[in-house]
Order: structure tokens, then sequence, then C-alpha cells
């Protein structure tokens, strides 16, 4: 008599999308809140980026507020140059966001591997990240964390705004007071904490462009308050080799995002965007063709090494308590009838 084999548990693709019907692959990222590993759609077969957030571990960080903002500003957006929400749902222990896959890697990998990046990259990515920015503002979100860290590459390098952790909403009659951020990458209107609206955006494009030519940031200082300090009222100072390493043009655009007066800076303003694409750095570029991703980027990212750090992959296998994996959701238990009282 033959052995009985194990069968495979169903999947309902047509009931709550849940993590059984996706193929757990690697992982590529650790962030403040969770991680984030590849998957494959079980069905279609396509593949994502899954984001996973420990229920437990959001609570103690009182960060339950911001990942609920998060995957609701996800839902209301789409857009072909931001890392857009394609299935968000929960288990008992995790909250889960599947959102589209970049294989090219952060822009933060790519300047740590390459060092300063040539001029032409840097051209393209600031024209991508300045079309998803409008996209957003234009919706009246602001996203508050550009760095490179926060902009991925496709296959194809193609540059996409990601984590909108700290995004958030705002009102052109209420100023937002906020210090949110990551400080080296701060406007200094949101240090001095008079109130700002999308503007601190343009700035931080500026600060990244900056780093990503030449490095290192336009601002720094060795504790906290020194960085406020130079972030409100240092002069912008170029690197000495900066006219041979960079264009005229390159280095005026860089001066437009980090200037101080919001009113004066590039990109703010209801004509920010149409001054960028007539900037003299800018206007040859086929904006057209960047915002359908139609347009051929100046790097493509190297398919046959990965471009994340490997080493989230080796903490998930070796480090890891409670590896990831399919759990149906408890069934609540029916609640208990009160005895009714009794009448006298």
């Amino acid at each position: 008599m033959g052995g009985v084999c194990c069968k495979e548990e169903e999947i309902d693709f047509d009931g709550e999308v849940d993590l059984n019907h996706f193929e757990l692959l690697r992982s590529v990222g650790k962030g403040a809140f969770g991680k984030v590993r590849v998957v494959q759609h079980k069905k279609d077969q396509k593949i994502y980026a899954l984001k996973y957030i420990n229920k437990e571990k959001c609570i103690k960080m009182r960060a339950v507020e911001n990942i609920i903002q998060e995957r609701r500003l996800l839902e209301e957006i789409d857009f072909p140059l931001v890392c857009n929400l394609r299935f968000a749902f929960q288990d008992d222990e995790n909250m889960f966001m599947i959102i589209d896959l970049m294989l090219g890697g952060d822009l933060r990998f790519h300047l740590d591997r390459q060092g300063c990046l040539k001029e032409d990259m840097v051209q393209f990515y600031v024209a991508e990240v300045a079309l998803g920015l409008h996209y957003l503002h234009s919706r009246k979100i602001v996203h508050r964390d550009l760095k490179p860290d926060n902009v991925l590459l496709c296959e194809k390098g193609h540059a996409h705004l990601t984590d909108f952790n700290i995004a958030v909403h705002y009102n052109d009659k209420k100023p937002l007071t906020a210090v949110a951020g990551s400080m080296a990458y701060m406007a200094p209107e949101v240090l001095s904490k008079k109130g700002y609206f999308e503007s601190v955006d343009w700035w931080s494009l500026g600060v990244m462009a900056f780093e990503l030519l030449f490095g290192k940031r336009p601002y720094r200082g060795k504790t906290n308050e020194a960085l406020t300090q130079a972030i409100l009222y240092d002069d912008l100072v170029f690197p000495e080799n900066a006219s041979s390493h960079v264009s005229k043009a390159c280095i005026e655009c860089l001066r437009g995002f980090l200037t101080r007066d919001v009113t004066k800076r590039l990109g703010c303003g209801p004509t920010g965007l149409q001054d960028l694409k007539d900037h003299a750095w800018l206007k040859h570029l086929d904006w057209d063709h960047m915002e359908t991703k139609e347009a051929i980027a100046p790097f493509i990212p190297d398919s046959k090494r990965p471009n994340f750090d490997a080493t989230h992959e080796l903490e998930e296998l070796l480090l890891e308590e409670n590896p990831l994996k399919h759990k149906k959701r408890a069934t609540p238990k029916p609640a208990r009838r009160r005895n009714q009282r009794r009448s006298a």
C-alpha cells in the first residue's frame, strides 16, 4: 500500500489577497519599521517588492499613524516614476504592502559603488525625480524625505521615488510645521520652524544632486546643532575642481535649488516645472519621453549582479528569529453573551 502524499494547500486567487498568493524570494532591504523582500505572484508570475512591518514593533516605536498614513497616500497615487502600491493586507503579526519592484538599486548604492556620478546621469535623475515630485505636489502631497536612498532605479535605469513614510498632504492656507525628514537634506524653512509647503522637496533635490555629483553634501556639521546652523546660514560653496568636473549651467541649477528664498527657488511656484524644463542645464532633455519612461537612460544597472547590499539576505537566513511565512489570521472568538438580569 502506497504512502499518502501531502496535498498542497489550494489557493483562492479570487478571495482576499494574502501572503500565500506570493512566492517569497530574496531579501533586499531593511528600514526602521520593517523589511523588504522580492516576491512573485503565484498566478500571473509578476515580480514585486514586499514591504512588511511588524505590528508589535510598530506600536512600540509609536509609528502606527505613519504606517497607516503611508498606505493611504500610496492608495491615492499612480505615476510611472513612483514605486506604486499594488496590494495591501495583513496577518496577526505583520502589515504587508506589495509595491513595484525596482531591480536597479537605489542611488545611494550606486554612489557608494561608483563614487561621484557623471553629469549626464545626474541630469537625467534630477529631471525624472522632478517629474515625480511635480505629480505629488499636484495632488497636494509633499515627500519630505528625498535623498539618494529613496530614489530607486528600474532595470532600464529610470529613477523612481519611494518611501512615503513621512509624506503628508498639505494645504496652501495652512503651512506644515513639523520638523521631519533626514536632517542633512532638510530645507532651511523646516529647521527654522516658521512653516513650509512643497518647497522643501526642491531644496532636498538640490542637496541630493550636489551629493551625487561631488560625493559630499553642500552643508555639513559634526553635530546636529552645527549642521542646523550650516543649513540656515552658511554660504553655498562648491568644491575647488567643480568647474572642471561639471558645466556652468549645472552649477547655476544647483544654486537655483539651494536658494533659501522659496520665492526664488528653482522648481517652486505655479511655473516651477516649466522653469526647470527651460533651464539651460535641462532644456535639451526629452521630458515627454522621460515621463512615459520611453527615454533612454544614460546608465543601465548591471543585471548580472545584485544592485543592493547582500547582507540583508544573509541576515534573513542566519539571524532572523521569526522567519516570514504565510500564517492564517486567527478567527476572532464570538463574544460571550452577558447574563441577562433577572427581574425581581
